[in-house]
């Protein structure tokens, strides 16, 4: 199995996740908020990646890698970013709120 394989299955269950939090809340998906936190994500995840790898704290198996790359870091290491920032606010939508009384 590839990375963009095991991608593939994460990123499904979060389309999953994305699709009933679209579906089953009575409020909108809050778009540029997760647009914003996704360019955030993204960049602190070229910058942290390429270090780590650069200074060997993680490799990756060339025969399972795509070869497309951002700096040194694989393109794949990017799909987590995207992963979280559609989950956490998906999982927002969906699970109950409590109300001020309750705290």
């Amino acid at each position: 199995m590839n990375y963009w394989q095991l991608n593939a299955i994460f990123l499904a269950a979060v389309a999953v996740v994305g699709c009933l939090a679209i579906a089953k809340s009575r409020r909108a998906m809050p778009v540029l908020p997760i647009l914003g936190t996704l360019g955030i994500l993204l960049l602190v995840t070229a910058v942290f990646d390429n270090v780590m790898i650069g200074i060997g704290l993680v490799g990756y198996d060339a025969a399972k890698i795509s070869g497309a790359f951002i700096g040194i870091a694989p393109l794949e290491d990017f799909a987590y970013a995207v992963a979280a920032a559609v989950l956490l606010p998906s999982l927002w939508l969906l699970l109950p709120g409590r109300s001020r009384e309750e705290s």
